[in-house]
């Protein structure tokens, strides 16, 4: 089947797609990040319920092993930059306590 009948199939069911220009596409999970760049992403129209498919190669990144609420405590706590808490975070491996005694 030609991609100008399967095409014309889906508008008769009401199904539309969209090709997407984009250049990266971030996941942000709890323990860390999966990211894709220069993905494929064809956005689907169904039935009302947009829906995107993402082709691509994904690479996992380490995600910190602390929050942006625990800077902003130890930011409170120690006086110190945010920049200057999150090295000391980064280097306590997100102990609190440890990045506060470390920066007084």
């Amino acid at each position: 089947m030609n991609a100008k009948k399967m095409q014309g199939m889906m508008k008769k069911m009401g199904i539309s797609q969209t090709q997407l220009n984009v250049n990266r596409v971030v996941f942000e999970m709890d323990d860390g990040n999966m990211v894709i760049d220069d993905p494929s992403v064809l956005k689907v129209m169904m039935q009302g319920q947009e829906t995107y498919q993402i082709t691509g190669e994904a690479v996992e990144e380490a995600g910190e092993s602390f929050s942006d609420e625990d800077v902003a405590m130890v930011v409170e706590k120690s006086g110190k930059s945010e920049d200057e808490v999150r090295a000391a975070l980064e280097e306590s491996d997100g102990d609190i306590a440890e990045a506060i005694m470390g920066l007084q």
